[in-house]
Formats: C-alpha cells, sequence, structure tokens
C-alpha cells in the first residue's frame, strides 16, 4: 500500500501540494492525472525520496522495491538483452556469485529457481519485441540505437526488473500504437502497484482501476477509468454549480435585507441577525477550470482532386526500397491513418507524401500549387532552444507586423508570457505547440503529423482533435494515440511488408488483430505465480535450451567437488592420524554436496521436461 498522509511541498519557492493525502492499495493500477505544472512528476520525486517534504509523510510498505525509467541508457556496447537482465539486480548477483560451499551453492539454485532466473533470457525477450525490437535487434549494442529507442530499452528494463512500486512518467511518448496497444495490456497484468502519469485516454481507460486526480495542491482519488473519472467529476461540478447558484441567491437576499434596514433602529436587530447568517455560510468552491486549450490552424483554399498520387512508386534510403508498388491516392477531404508495427515504414511513407523522400522509382503526380505541412516529433527536439517562439516566426515570416506574429502563437496557446521565453524553458507541450504552429504556417493543402500528440496533455489534445474536425485540408496521420485516430481518421492505410493497403475494419478489429498475433501478458518470474504458458517462440526454445546446458555444467561441478571429497574420504591415511573431528567435518560436507547434487539433478531434470514440451508444442 502508498499512503500519502497531508504532505506540503514546494519546488523553486512554489508550493505544488498542501496537506494533500491519498492512499493507493497493493496491487491497483493508478493513473496520475493533473494540468501540465501541476506537480505530477515531483510527487514521484517525493515517492522515491529525491526532494524533501515540508509536512506530511509518504508510506510504502519495509523492504518494498520502488522503480521507474531511468532517463537515459548509455550508449554501451552491451546487448539490449543483457542492459535489461542486468536490470533484475538480485539475479544478477546470484550469477556473478563464486563459492565451493555447497550449502551456499544449493541456496544460490533454490534461489534462482524461485525468482524464475532460467526463464529470464525468455522474458527479457518477450517485453523487448512488445516494445517493438526484433529478435535481431535484442542481441545489437546499446550504442547501435538512437536516445528515442534507448527509452523503449530503459522502459523494457523496469518492467524486467518487476518493482513492488512501479511508476511510470509518460510512458507511451517513445511508443508507437502497436507498443502502446501492448503496453497498455501489460500494465493491465502487472502483478504489483503501478501509478502512471500518462494523457493516453485508451491506456487511461484499459489499464488502471483508479484515477489520481492533482488539483489545487491537493490529491483525490476516484474508481474507475479516465472516462468514468470525467463524467464523475463533471456530474460533481454540476451539482456544486447549482448548490452555488442557491447559496448566491440566498447571500444575495439577505445582503438586500441588511442593506436596506442596517440603520433602521426598529430592523437593526434583524439586520445583524441576517448579516451573521452570511458570515456563518460556508462558500462553495467549484472545481478550478481546465485550461481552455485552442489549435487555429490556417485555412487552405479549395484545390480541385486529387491532392497527391503515387504510381508504381518505390521509396527507401539510397539500398533496397523499404516500400514499393505504391499506388495510392489523397484527396482533399481524406483523414487517412497509416497503421503497421514499428520498422514497418510509416514513417518512410509519411516523408515520401511530404516531400521529404524521392521516389526511387515510378512517379508522384500532384499539382505545383499543394503546399504540405509537415510535423514529425524529432522536429520538435531540433527548435532553437536560445530562440523565443515569436524568434522563429520572425525568421519565417519577416514581413508581418509583431501583432499579427503575436496573434498566431495565441492562435496556438501559446500567449504572451510564452511568446518572448526561450525555447528552452518552455515545456515539451509548449515546443509541441510551436512546432505545430510552424508546420501549418503556409495553410497547407495536405497535413502529415506523425506522433503530433507527444507531450501534449488531454486538453490538448482534445483541443487538436477539434481543429482537425474543422480543417479544410487533408491529413495523414501516425499516431499511438487510439483516441485521436478513432475521432479523426475515415481511412485506414496499413504498412506491412513492403506495401502499404487500405485496412477494411475498423480499429478496433486492428487492435483485436495486433492482440491476437502477440499476447500481452506480461512474463512474470516467480516471485508472482508465473502466467498461463503459450506457445513458445524460438527465443524463448533457445532460452530453455541455454538453461538445460546451464543445469548440466552445474551438476558436472558439483560431481566433481563429490568425487574429489570422495577421493579423500578413500584415503587410508585419514583413518590412520586419528583426526576424528577432521573426518567428520568431511562427512558432513559430502552430506551436503550428495544433498546439493540431488537438488541440481532435478533442476536439470525440470529444465529437460520443459524444453521437451516446448519443442513438442
Amino acid at each position: 500500500m502508498l499512503r500519502i498522509e497531508s504532505i506540503s511541498a514546494s519546488v523553486a519557492g512554489r508550493p505544488l501540494f498542501e496537506n494533500a493525502s491519498a492512499t493507493i492499495p497493493a496491487g491497483h493500477k493508478v493513473g496520475l492525472v493533473g494540468r501540465n505544472g501541476s506537480g505530477k512528476t515531483t510527487l514521484f520525486r517525493l515517492i522515491r525520496g529525491e526532494l524533501p517534504l515540508e509536512a506530511g509523510r509518504i508510506e510504502v510498505p519495509r523492504g518494498a522495491r520502488i522503480g521507474g525509467v531511468a532517463q537515459e541508457v548509455p550508449g554501451s556496447e552491451t546487448s539490449l538483452l543483457d542492459t535489461v537482465l542486468a536490470a533484475d539486480t538480485e539475479r544478477a548477483a546470484l550469477l556473478a556469485e563464486r563459492t565451493d560451499d555447497p550449502v551456499r551453492i544449493a541456496e544460490i539454485q533454490a534461489r534462482l529457481q524461485d525468482i524464475g532466473a532460467w526463464s529470464a533470457e525468455a522474458r527479457a525477450a518477450s517485453i523487448l519485441r512488445g516494445l517493438g525490437f526484433s529478435d535481431e535487434e535484442t542481441r545489437l549494442p546499446c550504442s547501435a540505437f538512437s536516445g528515442g529507442w534507448r527509452m523503449r530499452v530503459a522502459l523494457a528494463a523496469v518492467l524486467f526488473a518487476q518493482p513492488d512500486l512501479l511508476l511510470l512518467d509518460e510512458p507511451t511518448n517513445y511508443l508507437d500504437l502497436e507498443g502502446a496497444l501492448w503496453l497498455e495490456g501489460y500494465i493491465a497484468r502487472y502483478p504489483h502497484t503501478v501509478v502512471i502519469i500518462s494523457h493516453d485516454r485508451d491506456l487511461l481507460n484499459r489499464s488502471v482501476t483508479g484515477i489520481l486526480h492533482l488539483s489545487e495542491r491537493r490529491l483525490e482519488y476516484w474508481t474507475g477509468g479516465y472516462d468514468a473519472f470525467a463524467r464523475a467529476r463533471a456530474a460533481r461540478r454540476a451539482l456544486l454549480q447549482a448548490e452555488k447558484a442557491r447559496q448566491d441567491a440566498a447571500r444575495a437576499h439577505l445582503q438586500s435585507f441588511v442593506d436596506r434596514f442596517r440603520y433602521k433602529a426598529s430592523k437593526a436587530r434583524q439586520a445583524q441577525s441576517r448579516l451573521k447568517m452570511i458570515e456563518r455560510m460556508e462558500t462553495i468552491r467549484l472545481p478550478e477550470d481546465a485550461a481552455r486549450t485552442v489549435f487555429t490552424f490556417p485555412e487552405p483554399e479549395e484545390m480541385a482532386p486529387p491532392l497527391w498520387v503515387a504510381e508504381g512508386a518505390a521509396v527507401g534510403y539510397g539500398g533496397p526500397p523499404v516500400l514499393s508498388r505504391l499506388d495510392l491516392r489523397i484527396d482533399p477531404d481524406d483523414r487517412i491513418a497509416l497503421l503497421g508495427r514499428n520498422g514497418e515504414g510509416k514513417s518512410t511513407l509519411a516523408k515520401l507524401i511530404a516531400g521529404r523522400l524521392s521516389p526511387q522509382s515510378g512517379r508522384l503526380i500532384h499539382s505545383p500549387r499543394l503546399r504540405t505541412g509537415y510535423f514529425a516529433q524529432h522536429q520538435v527536439d531540433e527548435l532553437d532552444l536560445a530562440d523565443t517562439p515569436l524568434d522563429h516566426l520572425r525568421r519565417r515570416l519577416p514581413d508581418e507586423a509583431p501583432a499579427r506574429l503575436r496573434a498566431r502563437l495565441a492562435g496556438f496557446g501559446l500567449l504572451a508570457a510564452q511568446a518572448e521565453t526561450a525555447v528552452g524553458r518552455l515545456s515539451g507541450g509548449q515546443k509541441a505547440r510551436l512546432s505545430l504552429l510552424l508546420a501549418t504556417l503556409d495553410a497547407p493543402h495536405l497535413l502529415i503529423l506523425d506522433e503530433p500528440t507527444n507531450h501534449l496533455d488531454i486538453e490538448s489534445r482534445e483541443a487538436l482533435i477539434e481543429a482537425l474536425a474543422a480543417y479544410r485540408g487533408a491529413v495523414v496521420l501516425v499516431s499511438h494515440d487510439m483516441h485521436l485516430l478513432s475521432l479523426v481518421a475515415d481511412r485506414l492505410w496499413l504498412v506491412r511488408g513492403g506495401r502499404v493497403r487500405p485496412f477494411d475494419d475498423d480499429l478496433e478489429a486492428y487492435r483485436a488483430l495486433l492482440l491476437a498475433a502477440e499476447p500481452a501478458a506480461p512474463a512474470t518470474s516467480s516471485r508472482p505465480a508465473p502466467p498461463r504458458p503459450v506457445r513458445p517462440s524460438r527465443d524463448a526454445i533457445l532460452a530453455l535450451r541455454a538453461e538445460v546446458r546451464r543445469c548440466e555444467e552445474r551438476v558436472a561441478k558439483i560431481e566433481a567437488m563429490r568425487d574429489t571429497l570422495a577421493a579423500r574420504l578413500a584415503d587410508p591415511a585419514l583413518y590412520e592420524d586419528g583426526r576424528v573431528a577432521d573426518l567428520e567435518a568431511m562427512n558432513r560436507k559430502y552430506a551436503e554436496i550428495l544433498e546439493a547434487l540431488a537438488r541440481a539433478e532435478t533442476l536439470w531434470a525440470e529444465a529437460q521436461t520443459r524444453l521437451d514440451e516446448a519443442e513438442a508444442a
């Protein structure tokens, strides 16, 4: 159980928590929500003990392991698989321990068996695959991957370690749709407590059992997913509004009497009585309003269809094409979502449509007047951190009046305070807004958005949905946000096997297809009970074979110890010297070795049985 009792805390002199309390039962999955900047990440730091409390206390069970995603995975030469395996520090320490003491050997083997150490490689590989890595990539060094991909490795590591309290801060920001769907299932089945900061409505509806709302420096726990929380909070607000209206009317009526008769002797006592009634009224305070978020996309002029056509096109990066035989058409009113697993070529197709890549063969047809806007998440990281949003606009529109530039920024929620703030000091959401503004500055006929919602809070995502619904140009979307896709896209293209084809079913059918193809249940160690086995993959079989080899080596090592001690016990000189104490100690050790050997042989037999069953499945 996580217990937060009457905490108060400030950061840089700004109070974020005042007498805030909440209790999260063990094993619950909880979404932590609140405005950007309200203190959600700070709460995680307080739970981990990285920041001091001014008052109150935070209690976690004694000995509970608290885990979260590291900010960065070093670009080392260690393979992805070994990096993830190293996250289970107990397993790593037991495997690294060297001893000739048969009792300790037996203890180590028993504990390794208890924590599921021999299936660890299969579990780690399964997590990495769920987060988008191929079997071949799990053997590559971390240095072969970019920062975003290393964040996936960091997420895989903490999921593999299975801490008792798992703290996740926007874990889907570095995932594609397939990885986000996999994570939904994993979190829902995670055997311990999870608190997750997320703006992904689908994840908060499918994976959590409660919502912890941070508002006005207080915490409040609501049962159910995000939609249930939003409905309940809206209903409470409506009741409070009605009660406040009644109270305001009563207060106005009483105040009117006081104002009329305060100085009239015959009514003075009644006026004073009513004044006391007003003072005793407890003021009803409404919950703070969610900040109204807007996006104002400039409207393109009409253009005759089609906007863009590919005929027999192929595209790649100089070598073999990533995508080929592309016969595609985009019309002015299209809202197209690109589906497909990571690495299949969704972003490559987005770059081709945006004109960032040229076809290797075939042809593209579009009007020379066609304007395209392109947003990709990496563009947020490419903003000039020393310049202000106003500076970025001045470079693009040097002849436009400052008042007009400020109006453009305000149309994307960047008000006066942010307009002249260095980009490096803006939040992730504010940087994303600036990048979206720059992508749409020319009123594009065709807007390509590759993961536009990273760093945007729920209110901003809803505003983006509204803006896209009102936008008169065509839209091509790549996103892990199922809520966004379901409300915006009316056509689905599936990118798979080097081809792009229409997907004629809906997003729920695609979700079911993905989950059926890749079981989402977390592979747990025997700290909790292991999940029901599924048909083993090639990696699982290889891991079982490795386990059998290790068991064989362990048996051989203990047998060698047994034979050495047996030879010493068979030496007649041992009995002639009268060293009774030594003889007793050696006999005890021999008995311990035999016990350790019996256990090792049992583990070997069990491992061989699991391998036989897996290969026969």
